[in-house]
């Protein structure tokens, strides 16, 4: 994107990986996610997989003109048990950093993101969960 890099995740992100993650204001409307930086790095092992099985996945999103890390955002088919079900059907996700909040960074990692899997996965239709209290996210 403009001001983004999104890539592939690699050893080195499982710090950042676990900073994201485990920060109170991350958790604030899905739970905690690691509780240590084996749980990140459980979590970041999982990614691969997702590209390889689904042909989606999650991306580690850079800031280009500092290099520091944003957070992370993708697809995921996570079969959850809802209705109406969303197996199949990429559901979006992604988490930022809380010093890259307010900033616009989230919706340019997302139209990112969908424009990706809209042109390479030919995907007419994308899910996301957001909690009602998330009025950031919302508006995202």
């Amino acid at each position: 994107t403009e001001r983004l890099i999104l890539r592939g995740h690699t050893a080195e992100d499982a710090g950042h990986s676990f900073a994201l993650w485990s920060h109170p204001t991350t958790a604030r409307f899905i739970g905690p996610i690691a509780a240590s930086p084996g749980d990140a790095w459980l979590r970041m092992l999982r990614y691969p997989g997702l590209w390889a099985v689904l042909g989606f996945g999650y991306w580690a999103v850079f800031e280009k003109s500092s290099g520091d890390f944003v957070g992370e955002c993708g697809f995921a088919d996570f079969h959850r048990d809802i209705s109406p079900s969303l197996r199949g059907i990429p559901e979006l996700g992604y988490a930022l950093m809380p010093d890259f909040h307010g900033k616009g960074f989230a919706s340019e990692m997302v139209r990112g993101a969908q424009g990706w899997i809209d042109q390479a996965r030919n995907r007419p239709r994308c899910a996301a969960i957001i909690d009602p209290a998330n009025t950031a996210s919302i508006r995202v």
